[in-house]
C-alpha cells in the first residue's frame, strides 16, 4: 500500500482543554518535543481563546514562539474568532483551525454565534490572512458532523450544504469532526460522500472522538473513502467543554499502529510515541490514559512483511 497518511497531534490542545489539571509550560513544551522526536510532523499546540473559559490553555501564546523552534514541524493553532486568528497568526503559527458547528446550537454554546455568522467570521478571517505577508494555512473544521448532544440527529445534506459555505470562504483545507463522538463507520461513508461531493478535495481529514468505541473503525470507514489525513491524541484524552457527553480523542498510539500495519506511512515511530506518555502521565495523574497498544506492548509481528501461504 505505501501510502502517507498526515497526523495532526491534537493533545496539547484538543487533550488538555478538559484535563482536571494544569500542565505547566515546561512541561507542555517537553511533550510537544517528544512527539516531535517520535516523527509527529504536525501538532496543535494550542488554541487563542478566552483564558477565564479554557485556562488550561492560557499559556499557548508564550509556548508557541518555543515550539517554533522545532525542526520539520508544522505548528497549529486554534481561534474561534478574528481576534484570536490574529493572534495565532502574529504568534507565528504555520496553521489556523477554526471550528464552525453543523448544530446551531452547540455554535451558540461553543462560539457564542450561530452556524451562519461563523461562517461570516471564517470569511472575514481568510480575507484578513490573506492580506498579510506571511502565508498561513487554514483550515475549517465542521464539527457536530456527525451528530449533537444537544440537538440529536444531524442531517446529511445539511453537513454538506454547511461545508459548500465554507468551502466559498477560500479555506485551504475542510476536516469533518464527530464532536461527541456519536458516530459509526457507515454514517461516516455517507456524510464523507456526500461533502466529497459537495466540495470535492477540500474535504482532507476526519477529528474523531472515542465516546461510543468506534473511533478507530470510524477512521477505517475514512481510509475506504479516500480520507488521508487524521487527528488525534495520545492517550485519547480530550473532548469539548461545550458539547455535553463528549469524550476522548482517538487514541494516537492504536491510530499509528492500525495504519503502519495495514501498509501506510505515518513517519512516526511507535515505540517512541509510547514513550511519551509517561511525561503525560506523571503531569497529569489524575486523567486516566487509554490505549491498547500501550496495554498489550508492540507485538513481535508489528512491521513484520505478510505471512506467504
Amino acid at each position: 500500500m505505501n501510502q502517507e497518511v498526515r497526523l495532526c497531534e491534537v493533545g496539547p490542545r484538543d487533550g488538555l482543554q478538559m484535563a482536571k489539571g494544569m500542565m505547566p509550560a515546561a512541561d507542555k513544551l517537553r511533550w510537544i518535543r517528544q512527539l516531535a522526536q517520535a516523527g509527529l510532523r504536525e501538532i496543535e499546540v494550542g488554541s487563542f481563546v478566552s483564558a477565564r473559559l479554557v485556562p488550561q490553555m492560557a499559556d499557548t501564546g508564550a509556548i508557541l514562539p518555543e515550539v517554533l523552534k522545532i525542526e520539520g514541524l508544522t505548528v497549529c493553532a486554534l481561534a474561534c474568532n478574528l481576534k484570536g486568528a490574529i493572534a495565532a497568526y502574529e504568534a507565528g503559527a504555520h496553521v489556523l483551525s477554526f471550528p464552525i458547528s453543523v448544530s446551531d446550537t452547540h455554535s451558540h454554546a461553543n462560539v457564542g454565534k450561530g452556524t451562519d455568522a461563523q461562517v461570516e467570521m471564517m470569511a472575514a478571517i481568510v480575507d484578513w490572512v490573506r492580506s498579510q505577508p506571511r502565508a498561513m494555512r487554514i483550515d475549517a473544521a465542521v464539527a457536530t458532523a456527525f451528530g449533537c448532544s444537544m440537538e440529536g440527529a444531524v442531517l446529511v445534506s445539511r453537513v454538506a450544504r454547511v461545508a459548500a459555505a465554507v468551502a466559498l470562504t477560500g479555506v485551504d483545507e475542510i476536516a469533518l469532526a464527530d464532536t461527541v463522538g456519536y458516530a459509526h463507520p457507515a454514517q461516516v461513508r455517507d456524510v464523507v460522500r456526500a461533502t466529497q461531493d459537495a466540495v470535492g478535495s477540500q474535504l482532507t481529514k476526519l477529528h474523531l472522538h472515542d465516546t461510543m468505541g468506534l473511533g478507530l473503525a470510524n477512521a477505517l470507514a475514512g481510509l475506504n473513502e479516500g480520507i488521508r489525513s487524521f487527528d488525534s491524541c495520545l492517550g485519547g484524552l480530550g473532548g469539548c467543554p461545550f458539547a455535553p457527553g463528549a469524550s476522548g480523542n482517538i487514541v494516537t498510539e492504536d491510530l499509528v499502529f492500525m495504519l503502519e500495519s495495514m501498509g501506510f506511512n505515518t513517519g512516526v515511530d511507535l515505540g517512541r510515541l509510547l514513550d511519551a506518555r509517561a511525561l503525560l502521565a506523571e503531569a497529569l495523574p489524575q486523567e486516566t490514559l487509554r490505549s491498547g497498544v500501550a496495554a498489550a506492548g508492540i507485538p513481535k509481528t508489528f512491521h513484520d512483511a505478510p505471512a506467504r501461504v
